[in-house]
Parts: C-alpha cells; sequence; structure tokens
C-alpha cells in the first residue's frame, strides 16, 4: 500500500475520532450517529480505494460517504428540522435508529368521527412538507390510529379513511407518490390504557413514520 494511500485512511479515522461531543451530565465521550453509522464504510472503503488509481480512488470515497456517514447524517438533519418546524405544535417527534416517527394527536388532526383534516392541522402538515420535500429519498407510512370506542370494523374504516386524508394532502403538496403508503389499524396498537379518558385520546392519532430509502 503506498504511502499516500496509507495517508488517506488514517487522515479519514482521525476526521471520524474528532466527530466524538462529551456528554455534559457524565463527560463520557459520545459518537453522533453519523459518525457511528459511517466508521464502518469509511475505513472498508479507504482500503477500497487504496487498491485502485487515484482518480477511481476519489470516486470509491465519495460514493462511500453516501453509503455510510451520510445516511446517518442525513436522518440527522432530517430530524432537527422536523423538531424546529413543529415546536408547540402537538406533534410528537421520535427516533429509533434511522427511523423517525411523527405522533400527530386526534385533537389536532380530526373532529370527532371526522377524516377531513382540521383546518389547524393543515398548517402543521404544511410545515412537515416543507421537510419532508427537502428529503426526497426517504419513504412515509401513514397510519390511522383509533380507541377501541365502537365497533372494531367501523373504526379501522374510520382509520384508513384518516391516514388516507393526510396522505392526499402530502400528495397535494408535491410529495411523490412513489414515496407514500397509508393504511389503518383501527384499535389493534393502543399506546395507552383504553379504560381511560387520557388513554382513549392519546389512542386516537396518525402516525407518520420516515425512513431512509434502500440503497440500490
Amino acid at each position: 500500500m503506498k504511502l499516500t494511500h496509507r495517508l488517506a485512511i488514517l487522515s479519514t479515522l482521525v476526521i471520524l475520532t474528532g466527530c466524538q461531543t462529551l456528554d455534559p451530565y457524565t463527560g463520557d465521550s459520545q459518537t453522533s450517529n453519523a459518525t457511528k453509522y459511517g466508521i464502518g464504510a469509511a475505513i472498508v472503503c479507504g482500503l477500497i480505494g487504496a487498491g485502485e488509481s487515484s482518480k477511481r480512488a476519489r470516486n470509491a470515497a465519495a460514493g462511500c460517504g453516501a453509503i455510510g456517514a451520510g445516511v446517518g447524517a442525513y436522518m440527522d438533519n432530517q430530524e432537527k428540522e422536523l423538531r424546529d418546524q413543529l415546536v408547540n405544535s402537538g406533534v410528537q417527534v421520535q427516533r429509533d435508529g434511522d427511523n423517525i416517527r411523527l405522533i400527530m394527536p386526534n385533537n389536532i388532526t380530526f373532529g370527532t368521527d371526522r377524516y377531513d383534516l382540521r383546518d389547524s392541522f393543515t398548517e402543521v402538515l404544511n410545515s412537515v412538507v416543507l421537510v419532508l420535500n427537502k428529503y426526497p429519498d426517504t419513504t412515509l407510512a401513514i397510519v390511522g390510529h383509533t380507541d377501541s370506542t365502537g365497533a372494531a370494523s367501523y373504526n379501522m374504516e374510520l382509520s384508513q379513511k384518516r391516514a388516507s386524508s393526510v396522505a392526499s394532502f402530502l400528495l397535494s403538496r408535491q410529495v411523490e407518490a412513489s414515496r407514500i403508503s397509508s393504511s389503518g389499524a383501527g384499535e389493534s396498537q393502543p399506546i395507552a390504557d383504553n379504560q381511560t379518558t387520557q388513554g382513549r385520546a392519546l389512542n386516537r392519532r396518525v402516525e407518520l413514520g420516515i425512513v431512509p430509502k434502500q440503497v440500490q
């Protein structure tokens, strides 16, 4: 392996190590999601590039960066922008690995037994769309949920119609149809106790799952 190739790999590792931060509470060193997802790809791609001509090595490194650190950073940035846009909106933003989950409660989405969007909710969705259209390399799964009041068949149909209403709105704002799926879960996936008023209110919701597209 040539010296220049060794130096390139070493520099990559030094840069990635520099992406660590200190936890303000424990003082322990932490690595960002983008860095954790990128270290392995950077090492592998550096080794691949070391066996190539300089031009081909640069191309290999660029492609590997998108596969590795790019995915984590892409989702990190998208999450931050969603949180900024949705402050005080009533929408919860949750993160699990590379998945982002928006939980939109019924009190801001739809009226009782209705599936047409509240005017105030369209404003919230407009804020979501601003971010979604900046990050087209994600797919969007919209799922409607209800509480257990009433017949299960009715709840399933209502949840499907509510998910479809959100999907239609996103389509009307130029979010690509190929990115969107919608479905209803009815009362089958509660997140709280349906025996209490507060629990039922939490279960009446629409969720939007945002995940990176599969690398081909």
